[in-house]
């Protein structure tokens, strides 16, 4: 049998979650918007959301689900951008699917909507690499199946940098002693990109939200005060030197990178189609501040649908299906990104460049899925980008902070 976890285990710990959510295992009723805790049917139904991306993998999956439960699992292809919304709008109307692609960075919008409900991985827990099970956490409670881990690095051309510089002056340096265009490319674009930036925030102790000692975050703002300031100051320094320049949106980044005119890119595994030929190594991004500089990670996975009537069959066919190195390897080679299945990411570990991604991928932070981040993006970016361009570092990113609160109280 494939499954680890029988069915009986998977129905009495999902029962337990949903009374911790607030039902109770032994009532006769669920509670209001939890699915019902009996075990799953031999011959049930599932639908699941897909992209195009993952659709080949999941349906493998699936194909061994089906032949070894009787169960039948129709995958919908849908466009990645248009399922958060259309689950959003779909579920709290009895619609939508029982399982659903998604990043962890809808988990705070889900949660506050009701429209997910909580996994029960059971020992399988100790299988996933610990960020991944950290950025699909709420509360405790862990809402999504993780599958694959995504973060910037610095992207080394190996030919013109046969060494990893160990900080953001020392780059620069040797990126101006590679003779090329620029020493040192970061997209930026006229309405900044604080995603990409974050690293470089971070070495100056100024994250955007305080942490938990668990790593979950709070509501608390960090990126102000002297540690922001100082950040703000060297972003300046480094407008004001034509070292990172607004003029640089992504794909002039890209294409400057794959015609050799810079020995180093910051970026994500997304960029590596574009330079095909260049011999490439995958090193952490030098701190500016002193401090490590620490990158978002994000992490994609599969939700379940707080209203569906099959949570507990969701649930096995996540754990014991989805969860295994077979499947995580299949949606691996699907999207080029590190698996969050330990044994699967040890096995893709074999490429270096993926290796070099997942060691960077081990010290960065999950993005914030706390709905309170949706306050911080509309201000942040664009205040990079006006400092880049000269306007006063200490006082725009002071009103930059004070904007996000009044955002957030607001809230």
């Amino acid at each position: 049998m494939r499954r680890s976890i029988t069915l009986t285990a998977v129905a009495m710990s999902a029962a337990l979650a949903l009374a911790a959510c607030g039902g109770s295992a032994e009532s006769e009723e669920p509670a209001e918007g939890q699915p019902e805790t009996s075990a799953p049917a031999e011959g049930g139904t599932l639908t699941v959301w897909v992209d195009e991306t993952r659709q080949a993998a999941v349906e493998a999956a699936a194909a061994a689900f089906e032949e070894e439960t009787g169960s039948t699992v129709e995958t919908v292809l849908k466009n990645f951008e248009d399922i958060r919304a259309d689950f959003n709008a779909q579920v709290p109307t009895g619609e939508g699917p029982d399982i659903t692609v998604g990043a962890h960075d809808w988990l705070g919008e889900l949660t506050a909507n009701g429209v997910v409900a909580p996994i029960e991985l059971g020992d399988k827990a100790a299988e996933f690499e610990q960020v991944a099970l950290d950025a699909f956490t709420y509360e405790g409670q862990v809402y999504g199946l993780p599958y694959a881990v995504e973060n910037i690095a610095l992207i080394r051309n190996t030919a013109l940098a046969p060494e990893a510089p160990a900080t953001w002056d020392e780059a620069v340096a040797m990126g101006q002693a590679a003779g090329t265009q620029f020493p040192i490319l970061i997209q930026v674009g006229e309405t900044g990109d604080p995603y990409t930036m974050y690293p470089l925030q971070t070495s100056f102790g100024a994250p955007v939200f305080v942490q938990n000692d668990d790593g979950s975050y709070t509501a608390e703002l960090a990126l102000g005060g002297e540690n922001g300031a100082a950040f703000a100051q060297w972003l300046a320094a480094q407008g004001a030197a034509g070292v990172i320049d607004t003029a640089i949106t992504y794909d002039i980044a890209v294409e400057a990178f794959a015609n050799g005119q810079a020995p180093f890119i910051i970026g994500g595994p997304w960029m590596l189609g574009s330079f095909e030929g260049l011999e490439l190594a995958i090193d952490p991004i030098p701190s500016a501040g002193g401090r490590p500089a620490q990158p978002f990670v994000g992490v994609q996975g599969f939700y379940v649908n707080a209203q569906s009537e099959n949570a507990l069959l969701a649930n096995d066919f996540l754990v014991n299906y989805l969860a295994t190195e077979e499947a995580q390897l299949a949606l691996y080679e699907a999207g080029d990104r590190p698996p969050a299945l330990v044994a699967a990411a040890d096995a893709a570990s074999a490429d270096p460049i993926t290796a070099g991604f997942r060691e960077v991928g081990a010290d960065a932070v999950p993005m914030p899925s706390i709905p309170e981040m949706g306050a911080v993006w509309e201000f942040w970016g664009v205040t990079e980008a006006n400092i880049l361009n000269g306007a006063d570092p200490v006082s725009t990113w002071e009103k930059m902070v004070a904007d996000i609160q009044g955002a957030l109280d607001a809230s």
